[in-house]
């Protein structure tokens, strides 16, 4: 028989994604002695998906919906560091960190999230507001919703761009929320597509399009935005698409399609097409057999699904399993994600 007292290994979470809270949970009501985990993270604490847009609708206030990942480690046992990690050394099996030496690791689990890809829009990295990380999100959002407090009558334009779902309700909520303050504020939802939600049934776009319309929200559908310009002499932007048109806008929220973070490639671990980490039906790197990944930032070779939360709540126990099984030396489970889920 095993002695697990002798283990003494090393696991590291990146990232305090949903998997990653439910898997630490899960680790702390089930304790592998002679494992020491180590999670490593930008924030302190970090916000439950399903309840983000309630909060920016105001419905829920911040530590309503946000996991205090001080205490979850706290209870799981795990060193915490609040820190960037900016690469992966496979071949030495460290995590490269911005702020402290590298953390070695035996066996190591990766769930980053993703951001809006805005790289290919000149001027949108450096004056746009990326939905994720959602902390510089919700940053970015307090800062406006004190600027219109404090100024109830100035005109205020909002830009959004991503006529998806997430651009939908980000547009909704953001409305709901300032009209209580401002009668004077304009969102502006810009879709390079004909139709909202194009990915959904066509009847639910058009259901949400006369909802938008009727909530005050203009909508820029079929507009392809190709620059973000700072406007001279005035603090305001300029949101610039392929067919001429222009719109002022005092701030500008991205909602576009995911992305992965640069840095992945360089690691040589293997991802898909759009730079996310490929795993097998163990959430086990396709490449890495000592790494794993959940949520947003691990795409599933066999079962590719969208980058939706819901998917990273149901892993968050079988990525559990598959650690505890992986550092005990025994045989890893399957998982099958879910073909249809709640929007």
């Amino acid at each position: 028989m095993q002695n697990i007292q002798a283990l003494r290994k090393n696991l590291v979470l990146i990232g305090g994604g949903h998997s990653h809270a439910i898997a630490l949970r899960m680790l702390a009501m089930n304790p592998l002695p002679g494992v020491r985990i180590t999670l490593i993270t930008d924030f302190s604490d970090t916000p439950y998906s399903g309840m983000l847009p309630g909060h920016i609708a105001g419905f829920y206030t911040r530590n309503g919906c946000h996991i205090d990942l001080r205490k979850l480690a706290h209870f799981a046992q795990a060193q915490l560091y609040i820190d960037c990690v900016t690469g992966i050394d496979l071949e030495k099996n460290q995590v490269i960190c911005g702020n402290r030496p590298n953390v070695g690791f035996d066996l190591l689990s990766v769930d980053i999230g993703s951001t809006p890809a805005t790289i290919s829009v000149p001027g949108a990295t450096k004056y746009a507001i990326p939905a994720k990380p959602v902390g510089n999100l919700l940053q970015s959002w307090y800062g406006l919703v004190e600027k219109i407090k404090q100024n109830p009558h100035k005109a205020v334009n909002i830009g959004i761009v991503g006529g998806g779902a997430g651009g939908v309700e980000l547009a909704l909520s953001m409305q709901g929320h300032l009209q209580q303050y401002n009668s004077n504020f304009k969102i502006h939802l810009f879709g390079r597509d004909n139709q909202l939600m194009s990915d959904r049934n066509p009847f639910v776009g058009n259901l949400f399009r006369r909802i938008i319309i009727e909530c005050g929200v203009k909508l820029h559908l079929g507009e392809t935005v190709c620059q973000v310009a700072p406007q001279e002499d005035i603090e305001r932007l300029n949101v610039i698409c392929e067919s001429g048109l222009k719109i002022e806008c005092d701030d500008i929220f991205w909602v576009t399609q995911a992305s992965a973070p640069g840095w992945l490639k360089a690691t040589g671990i293997a991802t898909d097409e759009r730079g996310f980490i490929l795993v097998n039906d163990y959430l086990q790197s396709s490449s890495h057999p000592l790494v794993f990944a959940a949520g947003d930032i691990a795409t599933m070779k066999n079962h590719p699904r969208a980058k939706a939360g819901v998917f990273a709540v149901r892993q968050g126990k079988p990525l559990f399993e598959n650690l505890r099984r992986s550092l005990l030396g025994k045989n890893l489970q399957r998982y099958s994600p879910q073909r249809e889920y709640l929007s």
